[in-house]
């Protein structure tokens, strides 16, 4: 007893050929309609056209059109006797032998939904009348999602409690149309004429869904943020609707049992803002500032900064500013921020240059000079060692020490 596959695939005029009668989904149905009775399409038996009946009584011989991207469910008395997920045409009978009483379309269906088969199948013998109900398989799109007031979670990126007012959308998918059907959809909405759409305000089930996705975005963005895989990067997040999905996803799921209680499952997220506090920003800005100035790419550029004060130095004040400037810096110059240079530094006037000597005949009196050359130099080049000023700054500290 049960479904019999007519025409798999067969949607198009031929079958309505073939079927002057048949059931099939209601036109102008919204993207976000997750379930609805069947309706009549055909020639109500040549007294004009009939697609608007609204009892969704399947009798004996039947015949059911389920569209691409549909689930056919049969219950009668709140139990449900058939379901079928593969797209075609069937046809309804109650004492056929070779009907299909539980499923059509097995290779469609998941072992989910035939665990949900064994807890709600129909335990009697149908009556010769069921109610057909479709429900959509394919994702549903513009569930939205907003805070009012900041939510709060801790941040592995910037290592410190953070919070933002977010807003965005996220597509579902009915992973169990059983399971949806019995555990989840309020009884007033099996009714020939309802139509459960997730995005209805008057939907108190939906606005249900609505409150335990807010209050699962912050364990969300926490599971986010934490993950290594994830770079631990919060501005990640916008870019990747998929990978955020999932933690979504699993945090309703940890509250609320989405999957295993109610058949659904959060499929992508689009976050379209994120507004920080005022602390959040500021501790934001501060850590991209460290992160900058961290690792081999901080101290290039420190060093780069360092380079061009030692070159605006020496352009201002020749040989001696760019002593000046190595002194100032600590006397190592730049390479003293990963390690010190010996040697820079270590004299800052002439009369440190050397020990004390007696007194020299007038002669002798070019001796100093050339020790201030000597020690003028002896710094360049070391500077140059260390990479502070360039080849061409060091020759020309050295011709104008020399006098050259």
């Amino acid at each position: 007893m049960g479904l019999i596959k007519a025409a798999i695939g067969a949607l198009g005029g031929t079958l309505a050929d073939q079927w002057k009668d048949f059931y099939t989904v209601p036109d102008g149905l919204a993207p976000t309609a997750a379930l609805f009775a069947a309706v009549p399409r055909g020639s109500n038996s040549g007294r004009g056209s009939n697609s608007k009946a609204s009892d969704g009584v399947i009798t004996n011989g039947s015949k059911i059109v389920v569209p691409e991207g549909y689930g056919l469910v049969l219950m009668q008395d709140g139990a449900i006797t058939g379901f079928a997920a593969e797209a075609g045409g069937y046809e309804w009978n109650s004492e056929a032998q070779d009907s299909q009483s539980i499923f059509a379309g097995n290779g469609l269906v998941s072992p989910l939904i035939t665990t949900s088969w064994e807890r709600f199948k129909f335990g009697g013998r149908p009556s010769s009348q069921q109610r057909a109900y479709f429900v959509t398989l394919k994702e549903l799109p513009n569930n939205r999602f907003g805070t009012q007031s900041e939510i709060y979670w801790d941040d592995a990126y910037m290592n410190a409690q953070v919070g933002a007012i977010t807003r965005g959308t996220y597509t579902l998918s009915i992973v169990d149309p059983i399971l949806f059907i019995k555990a989840f959809v309020p009884a007033a909405y099996l009714e020939p004429g309802k139509v459960f759409d997730f995005t209805d305000v008057e939907n108190d089930a939906a606005s249900q869904l609505f409150n335990e996705v807010v209050g699962s975005l912050a364990p969300a963005f926490s599971m986010y943020t934490n993950d290594p895989s994830k770079g631990n990067r919060i501005t990640k997040i916008q870019q990747d609707s998929v990978g955020f999905a999932q933690s979504l996803s699993a945090a309703v799921e940890d509250n609320y049992k989405w999957s295993t209680g109610r058949g659904l499952e959060i499929i992508s997220v689009a976050i379209i803002s994120i507004e920080y506090d005022e602390s959040t920003r500021e501790l934001l800005r501060n850590v991209q500032r460290a992160d900058a100035l961290s690792g081999a790419r901080g101290n290039s550029n420190l060093q780069a900064s360092v380079a061009a004060g030692f070159e605006s130095a020496g352009e201002n004040a020749g040989p001696g500013g760019l002593i000046g400037m190595g002194m100032a810096a600590g006397g190592a110059g730049i390479g003293g921020l990963q390690q010190p240079v010996p040697g820079v530094g270590a004299q800052s006037t002439p009369a440190q240059a050397a020990p004390a000597q007696p007194a020299a005949p007038a002669a002798a009196a070019p001796a100093p000079a050339a020790d201030d050359a000597m020690a003028t130099l002896t710094k360049a080049k070391q500077m140059l060692d260390a990479g502070l000023i360039t080849q061409e700054d060091y020759d020309a500290a050295k011709a104008k020490a020399l006098g050259l």
